[in-house]
């Protein structure tokens, strides 16, 4: 495998903020704590840390439907909080680019014929539940370290989820991008998000 694409790299900052318990918050924005990768077998991009993209208010959804739906995930957040981190992609499997599509489409055909060969039973995706995604997302991964290849620093992915916003509308009120960070030093900072200064205009 090579690099998928000459313009792989997504080289400008981002914002990304991650839904939390109010006691992680603490840790890492008062403490200097890291944030530690999820490491679940059905997480939807892989291994690795999650953000919402640029989606202040979805971080915060999240966070309160944890409270009321655990069996959703494995946090336990009895006080919703939002961690914001300043991050730069690096090297990304960026599933909206063509380019890492197809690789990821040719990563599944590798992934399906080996658990043939070895007589294992392929995972399935569900609603909340991508264990096919992650198997093959973390297939690739361990095939590119075999390989020599680069290293993806981070997983981009978009997911169209929720209501129309209106009839027979294209657009989803949950609708969001995701980030999965590999290499923790693509983080650059966190901070605790601020509230508007209505006086002024947001810049």
């Amino acid at each position: 495998m090579s690099n998928p694409s000459l313009y792989g790299d997504l080289p400008n900052l981002i914002i990304g903020f991650h839904g939390c318990d109010q006691e992680t918050f603490e840790r890492v924005i008062y403490k200097g704590e890291e944030l530690k990768p999820s490491m679940n077998t059905y997480d939807w991009l892989g291994n690795g840390i999650y953000f919402w993209e640029q989606n202040l208010e979805r971080a915060w959804q999240w966070a309160k439907n944890s409270v009321n739906f655990p069996k959703k995930t494995k946090s336990v957040i009895k006080k919703p909080a939002v961690i914001g981190a300043v991050i730069n992609l690096g090297y990304c499997l960026n599933l909206l680019d063509n380019n890492c599509i197809e690789l990821l489409k040719n990563q599944y055909e590798l992934f399906r014929l080996s658990m043939e060969i070895t007589n294992k039973e392929m995972p399935v995706n569900t609603a909340y539940n991508r264990s096919l995604d992650c198997a093959v997302i973390e297939s690739l991964h361990t095939q590119r370290l075999e390989d020599n290849d680069i290293s993806f620093d981070s997983v981009r992915g978009v997911f169209i989820e929720g209501k129309e916003i209106y009839p027979s509308s294209g657009f989803m009120n949950n609708s969001h991008i995701q980030i999965c960070i590999r290499n923790p030093n693509c983080i650059k900072g966190y901070f605790a998000p601020k509230e508007i200064n209505s006086k002024f205009a947001v810049v």
